[in-house]
């Protein structure tokens, strides 16, 4: 197994730290994604959000797929667009949780990685289609693409569904981020296009 890349291992150890001290100090009072109409929203938390986790379950899958596609995206990258890449998604997941919160008058705060995990997940599943992965849940081999298509729709289903206690929304929002990224670096519509 080669090592883990930088940028993601320090990433990986430092959502791990926090989410220890988030044991013995309140952090989501001021570092959580509060909806905007809370009163508490302040605006390095469109960022801080992702480093703060929900309980263990929520960090182990996290840090499970920024391990797994996070890696090999790093390594064909680089760390100075790895590290773009990831800020887009955490970004366009935070926007997406702000419009979801706001329209559903919610003045829950958000806090996870799982945005940019997305924009991972998308961003893999563009660059390597057929390459074969093997999900935990359902443990069935299947293409990258096919991959995402199916955790895209499952998170629509779940998001239009209004399943509780997960930022559906801002999993699709950080696919989105990942999308217009890669069609940004690409000189793709709606960025312009490439000259033949």
């Amino acid at each position: 197994m080669p090592p883990i890349p930088p940028l993601t291992r320090a990433l990986m150890i430092a959502c791990t730290v926090i989410f220890m001290l988030q044991q013995v100090v309140f952090l989501s009072g001021v570092f959580a994604l509060w909806p905007i109409g809370s009163g508490n929203f302040l605006p390095w938390q469109l960022v801080t959000y992702a480093f703060l986790h929900g309980g263990v379950g929520h960090l182990f899958f996290n840090m499970l797929g920024l391990w797994m596609f996070g890696s090999e995206l790093e390594r064909v990258w680089g760390q100075q667009r790895y590290w773009q890449f990831l800020l887009a998604g955490v970004l366009t997941a935070a926007l997406a949780q702000l419009l979801i919160t706001a329209l559903a008058g919610s003045n829950v705060p958000t806090v996870g990685a799982s945005g940019a995990l997305y924009a991972l997940l998308l961003a893999f599943g563009m660059l390597f289609p057929n390459r074969v992965i093997m999900p935990l849940f359902p443990p069935i081999p299947m293409k990258a693409r096919t991959f995402v298509i199916v955790f895209g729709a499952l998170e629509l289903l779940l998001g239009l569904m209004d399943v509780g206690g997960v930022a559906h929304f801002a999993h699709l929002g950080g696919m989105v981020g990942g999308f217009l990224m890669i069609r940004f670096w690409r000189g793709q519509s709606p960025f312009g296009s490439r000259r033949r």
